[in-house]
Formats: structure tokens, sequence, C-alpha cells
């Protein structure tokens, strides 16, 4: 089963280009959604995300425990897509969890796992600077966690302009 990691920047089309790879790879599709609707704007994003998946898509609202929504799919023929692990990271930020010990058992359940999965992630070191402390540990913790991830997928490739560039496979 492949592992794909789909990397770009904001609106440059990795999330669509993610779900062309589910929709093409498998009939049975789970969306395990890290992110949360905490105010008006990201309800709306969320909603606007669930009507383009359109049917054939189970969803899970997972903003902490990917690793045990990857291990709750073994045996199944369904094709895992995690959108996204910025927000991902951002939660383990907020709530303060190992960050390290979280992408060793990320890392750990792709290798492990027998389902096809596509994981979306920012690419967010390639603009300024971050001007505070706490944009530049969340920012190099991403360019980590990327390149963690990015080991052990099959496929990675880079989105912009809504056009893939592989890097990897």
């Amino acid at each position: 089963m492949t592992k794909y990691l789909i990397l770009g920047g904001a609106r440059s089309g990795k999330s669509s280009r993610a779900q062309s790879l589910a929709e093409a790879a498998s009939p049975q599709r789970v969306f395990i959604a890290t992110a949360e609707a905490l105010d008006t704007e990201m309800a709306d994003r969320i909603a606007r995300h669930q009507a383009d998946r359109g049917q054939g898509w189970r969803t899970l609202e997972v903003p902490l425990d990917l690793v045990s929504s990857i291990k709750a799919n073994e045996g199944s023929d369904e094709f895992l897509l995690i959108d996204c692990l910025t927000l991902w990271l951002s939660n383990l930020f907020h709530h303060e969890r190992d960050l390290a010990a979280e992408a060793d058992a990320l890392c750990e359940a792709l290798s492990q796992s027998n389902c096809s999965i596509a994981l979306v992630s920012n690419e967010i070191g390639l603009g300024l600077v971050p001007e505070t402390s706490l944009g530049r540990k969340f920012r190099d913790a991403q360019g980590r966690l990327n390149q963690r991830v990015a080991k052990v997928c099959d496929q990675v490739e880079f989105v912009a302009a809504g056009l893939p560039l592989k890097l990897k496979g």
C-alpha cells in the first residue's frame, strides 16, 4: 500500500491533489480531519471542504490522536486521507504534547500500516523568518515533521498553483 505526502503552500491545491489520488485509488475512503471549527471562518472552510469531497467519503475528526485513527483502519481496504499535518502540529503545540514522541509514533504507524494513506502538509519554510520565537519554533517543528514523514512515505509531491511536482517515488 502506498503512502503519499503532499506538500504545498496555502491554497496551492494540495488538498485537491490528495483527494484526487484517493478517489482514483479506492471507492472506500476515509477523510481524517485535524481541523477544529473554533470560529466561523474555520467552520465555513470545513463545510467547503466537505462539499468538495462529495459522496463516497467517511469522515473522522481527529485533532490530536492520528496514530489511533491509522491503527483503527488496519486490515481495511479504505484509503486514508489525513488533512492536515500542519493543523495537527498546531493542536499538539496548543495542548503542550511531546512533539518528538508524537512524530515518532506517527512515523511508526505509517511504516506499519497496510492502508494506502495520503498526508497533506504545509511547506511553511519558504517565506520570511517568523518575527516571534513561537513562530520560529513552529516553523522549525513543521519542517522537521515534514522531513520525518517524507522519509517513511513512498511518494512525496510538492504542489504549487495546482500543479504537482514529484519529489520522491
